[in-house]
């Protein structure tokens, strides 16, 4: 009886103090995302990665903004976005691209040309019942398409996304007018100028709407002098996008943009400079994993003031493929083929063509 007792009151020694570690244990370590989740910081990216080829020697001429490789693997892009936008209060967001597509993006004098890391967007914000203020350097209204490779459905961009800015740096109100219409107004120093090359402001001006649930219009303008004092002219633009879904695998898209440049010339006068152009996509979603998507348009250089060739048309095609392996990685291949009225084109030895085709593959992954 007395082993039994001295066995019994030894097993309770060991097991109170693991019984009370166990009550003691303490709680779970927040991890870094429940952290900025809870202080209503919101952080985002992706990586763009790929590979593109030419059959014209793109380093002589090319309608492309970012895929100019000839034959060539590449880090197009990495983003990166650190946000805190409340509904109600101040805010801001910082977003950082680095990679080869960073250089043609920079804003001047921002960096030097070929640097590989831009400051795309940095501004401060303040919310207030429907009115919405942001300060500071922000994407342009402008486009279907975005500088972000995550939030297009091709790998190329579309000629029109060259033809008009990418950022501007000013102020921008947008008034939430109804679920259905937002309007927006700004004063900024033009186009893709952190500071303005000449005394004069860019005003610019905009709306979304929703009429129905399916249709998505915006339509948005931008006018002010652009270019160095005192060859500074007034440069406007208007541009309308319009989406569509058909049916729930089905969508489509429509863009229109016009713009016209005021050149100064002697004795005070001026000519008027023009450039147009159309787009439009169809998207098509086979399976909840596969999406098909196919993007046209034409553009008219009438005065030669985007290309510096007056009287050439542009055309493109693009067929772009995309497996969506899981909600953060995406597979894509397309093929393109630009066409111009005019021998534009270089191939590589030297010889002018009217046309340029090109393949590329593109691993994009979101997080």
């Amino acid at each position: 009886m007395k082993k039994l007792f001295l066995a019994s009151a030894v097993s309770a020694l060991f097991v109170a103090p693991a019984t009370v570690l166990a009550q003691a244990k303490p709680a779970p370590v927040p991890t870094l995302d429940k952290i900025l989740e809870a202080s209503g910081i919101s952080v985002s990216g992706y990586i763009d990665a790929g590979y593109t080829h030419s059959d014209r020697n793109q380093a002589a001429f090319t309608t492309r903004v970012f895929d100019q490789q000839n034959n060539s693997f590449g880090l197009n892009q990495f983003g990166l976005t650190v946000a805190k936008q409340p509904k109600e209060g101040f805010g801001g967001l910082v977003n950082i691209t680095v990679g080869r597509d960073a250089q043609f993006i920079h804003s001047l004098p921002e960096a030097a040309p070929g640097s590989m890391f831009d400051v795309t967007q940095a501004f401060a914000q303040y919310a207030g019942g429907p009115l919405t203020l942001i300060a500071g350097k922000f994407t342009t209204l402008h486009g279907t398409e975005v500088i972000a490779s995550s939030g297009n459905t091709n790998i190329s961009r579309s000629i029109l996304f060259g033809a008009v800015p990418f950022t501007h740096t000013g102020v921008r109100a947008t008034w939430a007018l109804s679920d259905t219409v937002s309007l927006i107004a700004g004063v900024n120093n033009g186009w893709d100028q952190l500071t303005d090359t000449n005394k004069g402001k860019t005003a610019e001006l905009g709306a979304t709407l929703n009429p129905i649930k399916p249709l998505s219009i915006t339509l948005s303008g931008y006018s002010g002098k652009e270019g160095a004092a005192p060859n500074e002219g007034t440069r406007t633009s208007f541009n309308a996008v319009a989406s569509y879904t058909i049916i729930d695998p089905l969508s489509v898209g429509l863009e229109f943009l016009n713009v016209s440049q005021d050149i100064p010339g002697a004795g005070g006068s001026t000519t008027k400079a023009k450039y147009s152009g159309f787009a439009g996509y169809v998207t098509y979603m086979f399976t909840p994993k596969f999406r098909g998507v196919v993007r046209a348009e034409s553009f008219d250089d009438k005065d030669g003031v985007h290309f510096g060739t007056a009287g050439t048309k542009y055309k493109e095609v693009t067929l772009t493929g995309s497996f969506l392996t899981s909600d953060s990685f995406e597979a894509r291949i397309e093929g393109r083929r630009d066409q111009a009225t005019n021998t534009a084109f270089t191939d590589y030895a030297g010889a002018a063509s009217k046309t340029m085709t090109s393949i590329a593959l593109q691993g994009l992954y979101k997080f």
